[in-house]
């Protein structure tokens, strides 16, 4: 209520003694005037100074008592509304708060506000532990006493959490109402308290917390004030049970908010997994091939793609694709195999394409974010959409390839039954035996020879020929080329697909189902004659191997072979009428002596040695080493023969 003040009432200046009625009205002054208790003597002083008789002063003092009464009612009035409006004030504040520590901040601050307290603090009970903790404190400078957890019945905290009653003392270490302990005591020794209240805080029918406030002297608690802390706790518990809700309710949303975008995203991953599904699906039906399988994946799953060999490398090999392949492609190929799961190695992801338990290669998928479970079955669906194109390719191949070796066998059996059917069937094949083959025998271990056969029938594919294996080596058919230079490729083609060391003999070129049989075998001579050489995984054909040529060789080209070893002496002998080809024919006669040979020709040593310069500068300085000495000599003793009879 509002308060006038106004001055203690004084007797006017001049007036007489007052009758007992002004004095009493006097105390009607003090009270308007809200005077201090010393004040309420004065009538009464001034009664007994001014003579007034006992009843009098009797009256006055019983007036003066019943003045102060009213003054300290209208005292606890005034301090009442006061706490009135300060637990409205804290229902306003608690209301507005949302968090769950904001709330318990502010439920402690107050306390120690409306009590005048040195500190306040706030527990709350674990229902797991079967105690209650330390959560809030205001005012407090002992860490020791920030962290006390409280036993059940324990001190007075524990006391009031468990009887759900408000107790207080005004000098708790000498209160023997309380279980005390060394790690209670010790804590509120540290920071120093005394005097301790402590009131519950009640949701329903359940204690979840005490609140406290406390003294660091011996002061007493009265009931107001119990009343008071007790009010506040009522607040509190509801404002803390309305944030502990509103944070029930958030969790709430934000589990549905993430839930819906969990369902948001696995319907994207769905229709995601879908499409690719699809893609894979038309890559099958309209004969796609692996390519086409690592552009689907690449436009589902973005990044880049490499497809692997079974040896972990990739295929078809490429410089530019090093960069995009695990540090370990091989090991991570392996792994994918055994798990039959997709492998991380940091920001690739490889997955196995396997048939059975055959490894045919694998996908490696180069992207720096992570990949979820359906994005890595999308991988995992496009590495066994590989394997069925890799085992319809090879199925298709290997029957390609039986019908192209079981043509080549026909072709090279004695006596075709059916020259027109072989080369329609051949036609058919992509092959055409009107146009000139070489033909080429290569001899491998019998350990390489289905690699060198895959190699093979590849090629053959490729180029439009015909390969399979006969008399336990590989043949080839490859239109196009001459014989040393198909040996010399095939060698080249089949070391570099792993089929070891490659001995080849060319033959050729032949044109018809006819002559296949014969180039064939004049090949496989030539692929023996470097074995018993000792030129194994060498190639040639017959013209490359010299006068042994004129021994496997099917036509026995003489006049080729004169040409091919003697021309340039042949050729200066015509030109300047000199006699070098007799020259050769005395000195190798004579046991290659330059001496004997002068004096079988009739000359000069000089001569002779003149000469034979001569011939070095025309056949080459090594004409008169063992190899080639051997087929020059070959070659003057077949041109003596060949010459007319008139030369």
């Amino acid at each position: 209520m509002p308060v006038v003040s106004r001055s203690p009432a004084q007797p006017p200046a001049g007036d007489g003694p007052r009758s007992a009625a002004g004095r009493a009205a006097e105390y009607f002054e003090l009270l308007l005037g809200d005077a201090a208790a010393i004040e309420y003597e004065r009538p009464l002083v001034r009664a007994r100074t001014a003579g007034a008789d006992a009843d009098e002063l009797a009256e006055l003092e019983r007036v003066k008592l019943l003045a102060l009464e009213v003054r300290e009612a209208f005292a606890v009035r005034r301090r009442r509304e006061s706490e009135l409006s300060a637990l409205f004030d804290t229902a306003n504040d608690l209301a507005a708060l949302r968090g769950v520590d904001s709330v318990l901040t502010a439920i402690v601050r107050r306390a120690r506000q409306l009590l005048g307290s040195d500190v306040s603090y706030l527990t709350l009970n674990d229902a797991v532990r079967g105690d209650t903790y330390m959560r809030v404190t205001d005012g407090s400078v002992s860490a020791r006493f920030q962290g006390l957890r409280l036993p059940m019945g324990a001190g007075l905290g524990g006391l009031v959490a468990q009887t759900a009653a408000p107790y207080a003392t005004a000098s708790y270490f000498a209160d023997p109402r309380f279980r005390h302990t060394t790690e209670i005591n010790d804590g509120v020794h540290d920071e120093g308290l005394v005097a301790i209240l402590g009131v519950p805080l009640i949701r329903g029918a359940q204690v979840i917390g005490v609140l406290f406030a406390a003294d660091r002297r011996e002061r007493t608690f009265d009931r107001s004030q119990v009343s008071l802390l007790g009010s506040l706790a009522a607040h509190a518990a509801v404002a803390l049970d309305n944030a502990r809700l509103l944070e029930e309710t958030r969790s709430a949303l934000d589990e549905l908010s993430a839930a819906s975008r969990r369902l948001r995203a696995h319907t994207a991953s769905v229709e995601r997994a879908a499409g690719a599904h699809d893609r894979f699906i038309d890559v099958v039906l309209r004969g796609g091939g692996v390519e086409d399988v690592a552009t689907a994946v690449t436009e589902a799953l973005g990044g880049s793609i490499t497809v692997l060999d079974e040896e972990g490398r990739a295929a078809p090999p490429d410089a530019e694709r090093a960069s995009e392949l695990p540090p370990d492609p091989a090991g991570a190929l392996t792994l994918a195999r055994s798990t039959g799961r997709t492998v991380r190695d940091g920001g690739w992801w490889t997955a196995a394409v396997t048939v059975e338990s055959e490894l045919l290669g694998g996908l490696v998928l180069h992207r720096d974010e992570e990949l979820s479970d359906s994005e890595q079955r999308i991988l995992e669906r496009a590495a066994l959409v590989t394997a069925l194109l890799l085992l319809i390719r090879r199925t298709a191949g290997e029957a390609e390839n039986r019908v192209r070796g079981e043509l080549l066998e026909e072709l090279l059996s004695n006596g075709l039954r059916d020259p027109e059917g072989l080369r329609e069937r051949a036609r058919r094949l992509g092959a055409d035996l009107d146009r000139p083959y070489a033909v080429v025998v290569a001899r491998v271990e019998a350990r390489c020879r289905p690699r060198a056969l895959a190699a093979a029938t590849h090629l053959a594919a490729t180029r439009g020929g015909l390969a399979g294996v006969h008399g336990g080596s590989v043949v080839l058919c490859l239109p196009g080329l001459e014989a040393g230079p198909a040996a010399a490729a095939i060698r080249r083609e089949l070391g570099a697909a792993g089929a070891g060391p490659v001995t080849v003999g060319g033959a050729g070129p032949a044109r018809g189902a006819t002559a296949v049989a014969a180039a064939h075998a004049e090949a496989a001579r030539c692929a023996a004659t470097l074995v018993a050489l000792g030129r194994s995984g060498d190639a040639a054909s017959a013209d490359e191997l010299g006068f042994f040529g004129l021994l496997v060789g099917d036509g026995r080209d003489v006049q080729g072979f004169v040409r091919a070893t003697l021309a340039p002496v042949l050729e200066y002998d015509a030109k300047r009428g000199t006699d070098l080809e007799g020259t050769l024919r005395a000195f190798f006669d004579t046991g290659s002596s330059p001496a004997r040979a002068a004096e079988a020709l009739q000359v000069h040593v000089n001569t002779v040695t003149q000469r034979l310069d001569r011939i070095g500068r025309l056949l080459g300085r090594d004409w008169s080493s063992p190899a080639r000495a051997l087929e020059v000599q070959l070659a003057l003793r077949l041109h003596r023969l060949t010459r007319p009879v008139s030369d």
